[in-house]
């Protein structure tokens, strides 16, 4: 049952939550907010299980719909395929889709009653974006696109900093802007293999609309975007200079970019840039985590 249990959480996945929250708390600190243990455990408690229970509704959604019979798996792409191998786990899957769920909404009505209910503003649209994701919101081509990244973005980090450091500055803003262009892409790209698959239940994504070659444009130009958001912070004095350690991991799309834009329908040659991406979006977070650690300290 455990090893079902990790395979539809997609748990090797959770890495980009803690890389989210480990931005989170790194940029509080270097406001001069001191760390109050319960708020950051409280905090890890709404991330984690929202990532667990999107990831779950997704794996048994895309399982009642047969999606997952049609694509072809990659590590990145395609779902975990435990429901394919093990169907009879369908229910599970629901249990503990609701059942992270639940936990995502009693820690945050915790955080609520110790900070007020603003946070509402950010724990309601996260609810509606778990539920919604798979069944709804990829039908509509820019919600399926902006989505994620307002889930990880604009309500779980921008969350995470006003839970931390009681306040939003224009440097979390401008944080939470670019974890969700990081992030938004981050799904943009795991698109690409399953365009077939997706049109033949009724997906509507920018790769079916559009068709793939603009939609790597699109990808690289957003990736550029992020970092030229963190140039823009550093000069207004939003972000510390030695956040610009982040502009570091620019030497990975040196080889990301024409690789995306040259291999977008090659889906054995594709799957090596969805793994590189993932290592850009991570090493992006990771350094610029680091220069704020750094300028906090």
């Amino acid at each position: 049952m455990l090893k079902i249990l990790l395979g539809v959480s997609r748990i090797n996945f959770l890495t980009l939550t803690l890389a989210c929250m480990l931005l989170a708390l790194a940029f509080s600190l270097y406001q001069g907010a001191v760390l109050q243990w319960l708020d950051l455990v409280l905090v890890l408690m709404v991330a984690l299980p929202a990532h667990i229970s999107v990831n779950a509704f997704n794996e048994y959604f895309d399982f009642r719909s047969g999606l997952d019979f049609l694509t072809t798996k990659t590590p990145f792409s395609g779902g975990s395929g435990t429901l394919v191998a093990h169907p009879q786990q369908a229910k599970l899957t629901l249990f503990l889709a609701w059942l992270s769920l639940s936990i995502v909404m009693v820690a945050g009505l915790i955080l609520i009653s110790r900070y007020g209910w603003p946070l509402l503003w950010i724990g309601l649209p996260g609810v509606l974006i778990i539920y919604t994701y798979t069944q709804y919101i990829n039908r509509s081509p820019l919600v399926c696109l902006v989505a994620p990244g307002i889930g990880f973005g604009l309500l779980m980090t921008l969350g995470a900093i006003w839970v931390l450091q009681q306040s939003l500055v224009a440097g979390a803003w401008l944080l939470a802007v670019i974890v969700s262009l990081l992030v938004s892409n981050l799904l943009l790209l795991n698109q690409f293999p399953d365009v077939t698959a997706d049109r033949q239940v009724g997906r509507r994504n920018y790769p079916i609309l559009l068709g793939l070659e603009p939609c790597a444009i699109i990808f690289s130009i957003l990736h550029l975007v992020a970092l030229g958001l963190l140039l823009l912070g550093v000069s207004l004095a939003w972000l510390p200079n030695h956040a610009l350690v982040a502009l570091l991991s620019a030497g990975v799309l040196i080889k990301l970019i024409p690789g995306v834009i040259r291999q977008h329908s090659n889906r054995h040659a594709l799957t090596s840039y969805l793994g590189l991406n993932v290592f850009f979006i991570h090493l992006y977070l990771l350094l610029l985590s680091a220069g704020l650690f750094w300028a906090a300290w």
